[in-house]
Formats: structure tokens, C-alpha cells, sequence
């Protein structure tokens, strides 16, 4: 079995000759083995031990409660649940980082674009990062349709089936019936739900329910009038965040 001098582990574990040494007088970590010559020896259980102590002190946790830890009767536990807590913290904050840098990207694709072109516009540089920060939200408003309308549409397509198969029809006049209200329902909350940007004027507006209803439309876009400019325009699509302050109040 391996052994470790107190320089060799303090230079695996990334600390000081010094810090090793305090943690032997504080009794946290004890060497092994004593040469003759009274020279510290570390086993491959002491580095591992190291290790934790260490990552304890990154989490800023005291050298007086990190004995208190080790001196359980099952230290691994409290490890183990820090360590989770550590990677779900790291995690929020990779996701958080990626977002961000994400933004950066694309904002810095349109300041490119624009400056070739000549015709860098902050107010579109403006829409760009609201449309982005927009996105997880207009993406819960689609799935929260689709999931409303998910059983409907499996009583359906079952009622077809049955009609075709057994000649039976009057299942699926019920499941029409049953669908229509909550088409409207989901259609109404939609509506409710997004609001678009004008891509002349960059105004922020509500269409009609008609007019929004009967436009010719894409996965972001609907070709709608703004009440600004008067002008007709693929309008961009976005969360209306005045909603959700609605029903959260």
C-alpha cells in the first residue's frame, strides 16, 4: 500500500505543507505511521480522507464542525447529502451560465448582422433579448395545449376507430362535443397568453381575438396589423407576462 509524506499529500490534495500539518494538531487528520525519525506517513485511507476534508473547507464549513461530521457514526452520510446538494447547486448554475452565454450568442449574431448590413437598430437588439428571455415560458403555454388537449384527442381518434370497426357511431359525436368546448377553452387561454412585437415600430401589442384567430400564422409569427403603425407585419410572437401577474394575483 502506497504511503504519502506530509509534502506528498499536501501537493495531491492542492494545499499547503502547513494546512496538512494543522489538521494533524487539530486531531482532523492523523497520519498512519510515524518513521524513527518521527516523519509523518499518510496511507491511501488518509489521502482519501484528505479529500473530503478538503472539499469540506471549499463549502466553508469550520474546522470545528468538520470534526464534528467525521466524528459521526456514519460520516458518509452527511458527505453523501452534501455532495448531492453541491452537484444540484453546480447544475442550476452551469444551466444558469449556459442561458446567459446562449444570449450573448445570438445578441451578438444580430449586432453582427446589423453592423454588415448598416443598419444596426437597438430597438431590435431590444426585441431579441425579450424574445429570448420569453422562450421558456411561451414554451409551457404550447405545452400546457397540447397536454389539455391530448385526452380529447385520444377519445377521438378511439371513437373513430370504433365507428369504423363496429359501426357505432354516436362516440364520436360525444367526443366532438366534449372537444369543441375545450378547443375554446385552450384557444381562449392562448390568446390570452401571448402578446407580439411589431417589427416596424417594435411596439408590444394584443391583437383582436378575430384578428389573431384568422391570420396567416408560423410556430413564432402572425401576420397582424399593429395599433401603432397601422401596418401589417409578420409580427413576432412572445409571453405576455401581464397574464401571468394575473393569475398569480
Amino acid at each position: 500500500m502506497s504511503k504519502y509524506t506530509t509534502g506528498e499529500i499536501a501537493k495531491l490534495c492542492n494545499v499547503t505543507v502547513r494546512t496538512v500539518q494543522y489538521y494533524d494538531t487539530k486531531g482532523i487528520l492523523i497520519p498512519s505511521e510515524l518513521t524513527d525519525g518521527g516523519r509523518r506517513l499518510y496511507s491511501e485511507d488518509d489521502l482519501k480522507k484528505m479529500k473530503i476534508i478538503c472539499f469540506l473547507r471549499d463549502l466553508d464549513i469550520s474546522i470545528n464542525n468538520i470534526q464534528d461530521i467525521l466524528k459521526e457514526e456514519n460520516p458518509n452520510n452527511v458527505i453523501e447529502l452534501l455532495l448531492r446538494k453541491q452537484q444540484e447547486d453546480l447544475k442550476a448554475e452551469i444551466d444558469e451560465k449556459q442561458e446567459k452565454f446562449d444570449k450573448l450568442v445570438e445578441l451578438n449574431k444580430i449586432i453582427s448582422d446589423s453592423s454588415k448590413n448598416g443598419d444596426l437598430d437597438l430597438s431590435s437588439i431590444g426585441d431579441a433579448a425579450k424574445i429570448m428571455s420569453n422562450k421558456k415560458e411561451l414554451f409551457k403555454v404550447r405545452r400546457n395545449m397540447i397536454l389539455a388537449l391530448l385526452p380529447f384527442n385520444i377519445l377521438e381518434y378511439a371513437a373513430i376507430a370504433l365507428w369504423i370497426v363496429k359501426g357505432i357511431w354516436w362516440p364520436f359525436v360525444v367526443a366532438i362535443l366534449l372537444l369543441i368546448p375545450a378547443c375554446i377553452i385552450t384557444v381562449n387561454y392562448y390568446i390570452k397568453s401571448v402578446k407580439y412585437i411589431c417589427p416596424e415600430c417594435h411596439t408590444t401589442f394584443m391583437p383582436k381575438k378575430t384578428e389573431m384567430f384568422w391570420a396567416s400564422h408560423t410556430p413564432n409569427t402572425r401576420k397582424l396589423t399593429c395599433p401603432c403603425c397601422n401596418k401589417k407585419r409578420w409580427c413576432v410572437e412572445i409571453y405576455n407576462d401581464d397574464f401571468l401577474k394575473e393569475k398569480e394575483a
